[in-house]
């Protein structure tokens, strides 16, 4: 019996034994599953840590980002409006306040000054209205504050020293600011002062960087605006001056036209006059000199003929005088027809052979092909050769040589009287159809002249609707040039 129960209890404790070991196991087991489990729990932990740092950067950054982005696209906006237009006033009326408040400031102050002046407010937001004046003040009586600013520095929250930076966020009332000069090629034109009040704000470089875009757009505007002024000024004083000007010309060209008109009148009235009491003693000479009235010593005759001669030069020269002053106030009727230049130099070689035979001088031409015929009064231009062949067989050494030379385009004909004697010095060209003007020369001073046939020539050549211009060289010979409409003209009345 005894050992039955021994038996058993042994089993028990067996048993027993069996599920405590098998229980210890089960702990030991759950013990180091717990431990994993805890190292694992730590481990998420610290990743879901590093995710939300992680998340919380990149909102931080995203919100960087997208506050560049807004900043960059209120710039663009900005410079697109200010570029278009070159009124001073009329940038800073386009620099409204919902562009500038796009930008990421609450407080806006754009200030310019011209030559170290005061400054001026063009530009504020955010500011009550009774503190925009007194802000304008404080820095024009302050002018130290915003010194390094109008020497080219940017001056910000970001990096400037405590004292500078109390200064600032005490006028501005905010907590952070930014001041950046408006410069144009490298002078500086205004001052952007902006600032935010909040506690939340965090400004950093990228604010700079669109402030100082800003600033740069600001100050190429106002560069051209100001540029374009300046121009726009000079044009009006440009313009008034020759306004001015014009009427100083106007007013003495009419001065001139009455002087060349009394001139005239006067010539023509003075020429009248002497034509009578010529006309009477060429009579007088004349009926004297044939003996009419008696005997005439030869003497007398020799000073008769003398008188004789010098009345038909007076009356030459005041038929000159006539015909210039005619000619200039429209009251020659000229008659317009069809004529060929050829003959024309014909006729006045054949009236002045005896002239180029005395010096025996050889006159040639030289026509174009096919020369067209001519619009004019022929008349008148016969006393044009007539001039102009006479001064060059008067210049023109023994055995030299003249030649009229003709030529021809669609529009005029030009002709050239070119010929082989002293010449003429560059400095009396200019002077040669001025009335009376002669060349002081050795022939000039042995042979008379009036000065007056250069002057009528050009009178008839320019009435014609020509032009006449002459080239000389010294010891070399002269040609005469002028030209002459091929089209018709319509006759100028008499007055």
């Amino acid at each position: 019996m005894h050992n039955f129960y021994g038996l058993l209890l042994f089993v028990i404790f067996g048993m027993l034994a069996l599920f405590f070991g098998r229980y210890f196991r089960n702990v030991k087991n759950l013990k180091a599953s717990l431990v994993q489990v805890s190292k694992s729990f730590q481990e998420l932990d610290a990743q879901a840590k590093l995710i939300l740092q992680t998340d919380l950067e990149l909102n931080k950054t995203q919100e960087a980002l997208d506050k560049r982005l807004n900043g960059l696209d209120a710039l663009h906006k900005i410079s697109r409006l200010i570029s278009t237009t070159l009124i001073e006033d009329e940038i800073f009326h386009r620099l409204n306040q919902p562009f500038l408040i796009e930008l990421g400031f609450e407080k806006f102050l754009i200030l310019t000054f011209q030559n170290n002046g005061p400054f001026t407010v063009r530009v504020d937001f955010g500011f009550p209205r009774n503190e925009v004046a007194p802000l304008g003040k404080t820095f024009n009586s302050k002018p130290q504050i915003l010194q390094p600013v109008k020497q080219g520095k940017i001056i910000s929250s970001l990096s400037a020293p405590k004292d500078i930076k109390d200064i600032f966020t005490g006028i501005l009332s905010v907590r952070q600011f930014i001041a950046t000069p408006i410069l144009s090629q490298k002078n500086v034109l205004g001052i952007i002062l902006a600032g935010n009040q909040s506690e939340s704000y965090t400004m950093t470089e990228g604010d700079e960087e669109v402030i100082a875009i800003l600033a740069d757009q600001i100050g190429h505007s106002l560069a051209n605006a100001r540029l374009f002024e300046q121009v726009f000024r000079s044009s009006q004083e440009l313009e008034r001056k020759v306004q001015d000007r014009t009427k100083e010309l106007t007013s003495a060209l009419e001065e001139v036209k009455r002087i060349s008109k009394t001139k005239s009148d006067f010539i023509s009235a003075v020429s009248h006059e002497l034509r009578t009491p010529l006309t009477s003693i060429k009579g007088y000479a004349s009926i004297l000199i044939t003996g009419k009235v008696g005997a005439v010593p030869d003497k007398v005759r020799e000073r008769l003929e003398k008188i004789n001669k010098h009345t038909d030069n007076l009356v030459g020269l005041i038929n000159n005088l006539l015909d210039i002053s005619r000619i200039e106030s429209g009251r020659v009727e000229m008659k317009f027809l069809e004529h060929d230049i050829p003959s024309i130099i014909a006729n006045v070689q054949d009236l002045l052979t005896p002239q180029l035979r005395d010096k025996n001088i050889q006159f040639t031409t030289a026509f174009d092909d096919a020369l067209p015929n001519v619009f004019m009064d022929a008349g008148q231009i016969e006393r044009v050769f007539i001039n102009l062949i006479n001064n060059a067989i008067k210049f023109t050494p023994i055995s030299g040589t003249i030649t009229a030379k003709v030529t021809h385009d669609s529009r005029k004909v030009t002709v050239g009287i070119a010929d082989t004697g002293i010449g003429i010095k560059e400095e009396d060209i200019k002077k040669l159809f001025t009335e009376f003007y002669r060349v002081e020369n050795e022939i000039n001073q042995n042979v008379k002249g009036t000065g007056l046939g250069l002057a009528l020539v050009k009178k008839i050549v320019e009435a014609h609707g020509g032009q006449i211009w002459v080239t000389s060289t010294v010891s070399v010979g002269t040609c005469f040039y002028f030209t002459l409409p091929t089209g018709p003209k319509t006759s100028t009345p008499e007055a």
